[in-house]
């Protein structure tokens, strides 16, 4: 038998000064990306905001449905929009935030599993790691630098991958 042990980094700002001007102006573009959700059943809206290496800020806003589970989150919401149309200028960093008006989110809310092998996906296809900024608006904002801090244990098979003939 052998015994494996798996830590993970993140950085964790208690104030929103704390952090660096583009990462505080990605974590507002987030709170704007709030706008555009659709959260009618769970009155929890999520906010994602991508930034591009161009400078180009792409949004993405969770989407519920009543044929539950046709909704999508946020961040999936923001990395198919690049993925269709601007994969060709790769993903600096990604914001994601959250409002409900039922309690105060005093921590952040992290991807879920589904958001998490997606922008593990998108790492890869571009291969370079995507800053993420979880950001509290009320708490603190916890980032990480590429997807394996929260899910370690990545799903890839290459062989997946077609092969040219």
């Amino acid at each position: 038998m052998v015994n494996h042990e798996i830590k993970i980094a993140f950085e964790e700002y208690s104030s929103f000064e704390e952090l660096n001007a583009a990462d505080q102006a990605l974590c507002r573009e987030a709170v704007k990306a709030l706008g555009g959700s659709h959260s009618p059943y769970s009155n929890f809206s999520v906010g994602a905001a991508l930034r591009l290496q161009s400078g180009k800020i792409i949004y993405g806003s969770n989407q519920e449905n009543a044929a539950y589970p046709s909704g999508l989150c946020a961040e999936r919401v923001a990395l198919f929009n690049w993925g269709a149309n601007y994969a060709h200028d790769p993903i600096e960093a990604l914001a994601v935030t959250a409002y409900t008006a039922k309690f105060v989110i005093n921590k952040p809310i992290t991807p879920c599993g589904s958001c998490l092998q997606v922008l593990a996906e998108y790492e890869r296809k571009q291969k370079q790691p995507i800053r993420t900024l979880l950001y509290c608006q009320d708490g603190s904002t916890w980032v990480t630098n590429g997807v394996e801090s929260f899910l370690p244990f990545l799903f890839f098979e290459d062989r997946l991958v077609s092969v040219p003939v």
